[in-house]
């Protein structure tokens, strides 16, 4: 199946791109690295989107706040939208910010009833604003809230349900809390609503022997392709994205391990063909 595999557009990775080099079929960017920025960086933006459609990714929506919308950030966000005609938005099930003040970190929001309530909420009017779906990604976490009510699988169909918003599935975020918090992370994926994902997450983290960091630093290690391979089975083929934010190496190593995931794609994909004709064969 081809038009799945992208990684994110990162400046390192621009001449090549530029030039016509790049394998993959689709870039993400950050979106807040291109909001108010102007000139060049959108003039590559627009290059790019004549050759490859485009995801917006953002670190910044700050849905799991207390604060209410920020209708300013998404009038913005709203604009860049409406310039690259991205064919996903989307950003993190979290909150990096209160009264005003932005860290731009990910943290973990308490899993309550009250939690469901009102993040749902904040997503609607999101979307409505946006006049555009969004889709939240499962994030890693370091610590639990005293307060929590539900499991993070409960938590995350809660939210997709009355939010009816999509989910951004990282797959190495799930490995990472399956160390963490001991979540059974295939568990997890079998139990996601396959309508509500629209992409799946690939990144490497970095293994601190009491606990997992997710540092986007490296390859993707087998565990996780492993799990890649379940939420295939299970949910089915969508796009998917490798993760690789620091430590950035050449484009051609990026797209290998995109191409990796590929790989598992196709391999189940021809399985399931085989098992469905042996199927026909023996009714």
């Amino acid at each position: 199946m081809k038009g799945l595999a992208g990684i994110g557009l990162r400046t390192s990775h621009y001449s090549e791109i530029r030039n016509g080099n790049a394998r993959v079929d689709w870039f993400e960017i950050i979106s807040e690295n291109y909001i108010d920025s102007g000139g060049a960086p959108l003039s590559m933006i627009e290059k790019v989107r004549e050759d490859h459609p485009i995801a917006m990714h953002g670190v910044s929506l700050n849905i799991g706040s207390s604060d209410k919308v920020d209708k300013n950030y998404l009038k913005k966000l709203k604009e860049l939208k409406n310039r690259i005609s991205p064919f996903v938005i989307s950003d993190h099930l979290c909150w990096g910010g209160i009264e005003g003040r932005h860290w731009h970190d990910l943290f973990p929001v308490p899993m309550t009833e009250e939690a469901v309530k009102h993040i749902s909420k904040k997503i609607r009017q999101t979307q409505e604003i946006l006049e555009s779906r969004i889709a939240l990604e499962n994030i890693s976490t370091y610590l639990r809230w005293a307060a929590d009510e539900l499991s993070e699988t409960e938590f995350t169909k809660a939210i997709l349900q009355e939010a009816d918003c999509d989910l951004l599935l990282d797959v190495n975020n799930i490995y990472v809390n399956s160390f963490n918090h001991d979540l059974d992370a295939y568990d997890f994926i079998s139990k996601m609503p396959a309508e509500r994902v629209v992409q799946f997450h690939l990144a490497g983290h970095s293994n601190l022997k009491t606990f997992l960091f997710d540092t986007h630093d490296a390859e993707v290690i087998s565990p996780v392709w492993d799990l890649f391979r379940h939420a295939i089975q299970t949910i089915g083929p969508r796009k998917f994205l490798v993760e690789w934010d620091d430590k950035i190496p050449e484009l051609k190593v990026v797209e290998a391990e995109a191409f990796k995931a590929q790989k598992i794609i196709d391999k189940v994909l021809i399985e399931r063909r085989n098992e469905d004709s042996k199927k026909r064969k023996t009714a």
